[in-house]
Order: structure tokens, then sequence, then C-alpha cells
């Protein structure tokens, strides 16, 4: 807030009205060993004019640099109107609907975002978002284990071309509930699964999650392996990037039957990269699980007066139902970044969805084939991939990233550190923000990088 209105009168009385003598007594239920007396590097205030003064400091140490930096998170162009919409006071101030009586506005609009991310994975049905993609999958996962009754396992196979910091959320979150986790190992040669090197009689599991592109940026073999996991009585959980679905087969085309939940990270579809968030994750099933979706999901009906409006039809929260019956203990979710994306895959549409996945693509292309041509830099993987792959350097990878940040661009993620088999491998990553000339620049950095 701007500006507390209070006096030291007004918090007095409203002390005595509660019968409490100090507002410290209102936090009372924390342990004293939890408390700090006071924070040295914090003081304790500052004239509105200094404050103001020191932001302003701050933010102007902000860089822009050229990034190649893909890894989960990834720079698109957002048109004007999205967030000039999105930050009108209607969306901006308006919070969860939690009650049936919400706004009609806000209902809609997760309304038609519900109905886009449907289509995007071509499944029946998508929740009103939740925290990130990595919670989304944990969630996922907590999912498929309560919907697959043909198994009695608790086990989940993850592969490792799962973002790491995806596998270690829903570690974090599952491995208290009886839930176990069997990590499963890429073809070091093409940077996915093999499908034929997986069990033709596998111990009982519950799900296989199946990432599409993969964390390499590689297309893993979707259909084979949505057909070997449903053979096994397994559901199958997809991990996608919403702009790749534009161009690539959607999750609930999948093999025969397709994959049973979908999920991932929104943050692609107009959120932009703000020093690591806000993101949101999304999640869509299949019709016949769909009482196992956490979350809320919001319905269209008609009223008496057969006049069309809207409900939230789904509310599988502890907050709404019984603790021991709730799917998720979810305490909200992201609304604003929610009715920003919903703005832009409305202004985009299909055709500029896929337009916006096909020239991310093609820029990695010529990137690609322009990195190769310089000595000690060669592809680390054979298959396919999408905006994002991965490059063998014959050169300590930190000194190549520390050069091309004194050039002003981040020349993408260093591997090594969450897979130690891939020492001197970067990710790199192109969208289609990447301009001839930023593409040419990289090279030109790179080369002198690896001279240096």
């Amino acid at each position: 807030m701007p500006f507390i209105p209070h006096t030291d009168d007004d918090v007095k009385k409203m002390l005595n009205t509660i019968g409490a003598e100090h507002i410290d007594d209102l936090f009372d239920e924390i342990p004293a060993t939890l408390k700090k007396e006071c924070l040295a590097a914090i003081e304790q205030s500052k004239p509105e004019l200094e404050v103001a003064q020191q932001l302003r400091l701050c933010a102007s140490q902000d860089t822009r640099l050229s990034s190649f930096l893909g890894a989960g998170a990834y720079e698109h162009h957002i048109p004007a109107a999205v967030w000039e919409i999105t930050t009108r006071g209607e969306f901006y101030t308006a919070y969860t609907p939690y009650q049936a009586e919400a706004s009609q506005g806000s209902l809609q609009a997760l309304y038609e975002y519900q109905s886009m991310i449907a289509s995007l994975t071509a499944l029946d049905v998508s929740n009103g978002s939740l925290y990130d993609g990595a919670s989304a999958l944990a969630e996922a996962v907590l999912m498929a284990v309560r919907a697959n009754r043909k198994s009695k396992s608790k086990k989940i196979l993850i592969p490792r071309t799962v973002h790491p910091a995806y596998r270690k959320v829903v570690h974090s979150i599952v491995r208290l509930q009886g839930i176990r986790i069997e990590e499963i190992d890429y073809h070091r040669q093409q940077g996915r699964i093999d499908p034929k090197s997986l069990p033709e009689k596998p111990e009982d599991f519950a799900a296989l999650i199946i990432p599409q592109p993969n964390f390499f940026g590689c297309l893993e073999e979707v259909d084979a392996l949505t057909r070997w996991a449903h053979s096994h009585q397994a559901l199958v959980i997809a991990v996608v990037n919403p702009i790749a679905t534009a161009v690539l087969h959607p999750p609930g085309e999948w093999g025969d039957e397709g994959a049973d939940i979908a999920c991932g990270e929104g943050q692609p579809l107009g959120i932009p990269l703000t020093s690591g968030g806000p993101y949101f994750g999304f999640m869509s099933c299949k019709q016949a699980i769909v009482r196992q979706m956490p979350g809320r999901i919001v319905g269209q009906t008609v009223d008496l007066d057969g006049k069309r409006g809207f409900s939230l039809t789904l509310q599988a929260r502890e907050q709404h139902i019984r603790r021991s019956k709730a799917t998720s203990n979810i305490c909200t979710n992201q609304g604003l970044m929610v009715t920003a994306a919903t703005i832009y895959m409305t202004l985009m549409g299909p055709g500029g969805l896929a337009h916006t996945a096909s020239n991310s693509h093609a820029g990695l292309g010529e990137l690609l084939h322009e990195a190769t041509q310089i000595k000690g830099i060669e592809p680390a993987f054979s298959g396919t991939f999408f905006h994002e792959t991965v490059l063998k350097i014959d050169k300590d990878i930190d000194s190549v990233l520390g050069s091309m940040l004194q050039s002003g661009i981040l020349a993408g993620y260093k591997l090594a550190d969450e897979y130690p088999e891939l020492d001197q491998h970067l990710l790199v990553c192109v969208t289609e923000t990447k301009s001839t000339a930023d593409k040419v620049n990289y090279i030109a950095m790179l080369k002198k990088a690896l001279e240096s």
C-alpha cells in the first residue's frame, strides 16, 4: 500500500477490541527461536523520496542482454495489447474467484482460457491453472496415482530428459506420500528415450511421464512411448511446451488413445521474462478422469431466463470439501497470468502460434548450421529438435559463457551441473525474437570466445 491511514490511536482501539495489548501478541504462536530481534541489513524506514531513488538505482543496474538462454523459460514477442488489457483495473486487482457469485467477466476469461488449452493439447478439459510447470507436473503425478484404477502401484516412471527442476519439485512434493519416482536414462547419441530399451514386462507402474520437447530440445518418440505405457495399463502424463503444440502432434493424439494428462509451463504464452517470474502451470486431461483433477474448472451454463452464464463447476480443493477428500491443497491459481495468456492466445490465434513456433525452429536451424562450422563445435545429439538444442564445445564452458557475457550475450545453459556426463555441453535456444543480426553477432562472439 502506498499509504497506511491508521493512527496510533486507531491501532490501540483495534487491539482493545480484540483483547490484545500489542501487535506482537498477534504472532505469539511463532516460536521465540524463530524470531530475530532485528534485520541488520534492512533499515527500519526511509522517506518516500529516498526509497524511490533507491529503487531507481536498483532498476538501473538491470542490463539488456541478448538472450539465447532457454531451459524452461522462453523469450517471445508479446503484442502490446496483451498487458495493456491485462493491467486494466478490472483484471489487475481481481482476486481468484472462490465463490460461485464471482465476477462473470473473470469466470468467462477463465472459461475461454480452459477452452484454448484443451484445444492446444487436444484433450477434453482443462483446469483454471496452477502455480507453475513444475508443481503442475507434481499435481499430475498425484492425479495419475489416484486415477489409475488398473494399477495397484504408486510407482511413476520419469525420464532424465524431463527438466531437472521439475524432477526435483516432483520428488519434494510426492516423496512423503508413498509414491516412488523411478528415473529412465536417455540414449547418449539421440538425446531422448529409446523405446527399444524399455522392458517388455516391466514391474507394475501407475504412469509414464513424457516430455515433448524434452529438456535438451529433442523430440521424444511420443507415439511409441504412449503405446508402450498403455499396453502395460499405465497412464501417460505429457509435459509439453504450449508453443510447440501449435506445430507438433498434440498430446491428445499421441499413440492410439492419446495421453491421459497434459501439463506444462504457460510462461511462453505472453508472460515476459521478469527476473525469474511469475509463471503459471497449465493442465488438461481426458473426461474420464476429470474428477481427479486439482484446482477449479469453470463451466458454461444458462440461467432461468436462458441467458448464457458461467459458474465454478469443479472445486476439488481442501477449502471446498473435506480435507481428506481433497485432490489438492492449492490455495490459489495464477489468475493474472492466465488472463494475459488468454489475451495472447486470442490475439495470436492458431496461425500466429504456429508462425511463432515455425520461426523459432527455423532460427535455431540457421544458428546451428553456422555454429557447427566453427572448429571445436559439434551437435551433441542426432535426434530431431524444436527451438532448442545442445552443442558440444571443445573448450571450458565457463570461460565461453564468461567471454560472451562480456559481449552482452547470454550464450546458453551449462548442462554439466545437472548432467555430469555432459561436461563441455551447452544448451542453446532461439526464438522468433532473434534477428539475423543477433545470430550473426552470436556466431562472431562464439568464434572469438573459442579463439581467446
